[in-house]
């Protein structure tokens, strides 16, 4: 897969999630981290843990998860 394939299949996860969000409630509540857009980090998705810890984050080219830096606390 590659790096573009795999950003259009993250994109395609988080738009089908219900304007509700239950999707993701059910994932932080499994104890699995989420991954969302924001606005304000156009070239960056943010990882959210169950913890509430977030994260900025990318993908390499081996389609690996590079954490840039941790969020502040919403």
């Amino acid at each position: 897969m590659t790096d573009n394939e795999f950003s259009e299949k993250i994109a395609r996860t988080l738009e089908s999630d219900s304007d509700d969000g239950q999707a993701a409630k059910s994932h932080l509540a499994a104890g699995r981290p989420i991954y969302y857009c924001d606005d304000a980090y156009p070239n960056y998705m943010i990882r959210k843990w169950p913890d509430g810890r977030r994260e900025l984050v990318t993908l390499t080219s081996m389609a690996e998860i590079l954490v840039v830096v941790p969020l502040e606390d919403e």
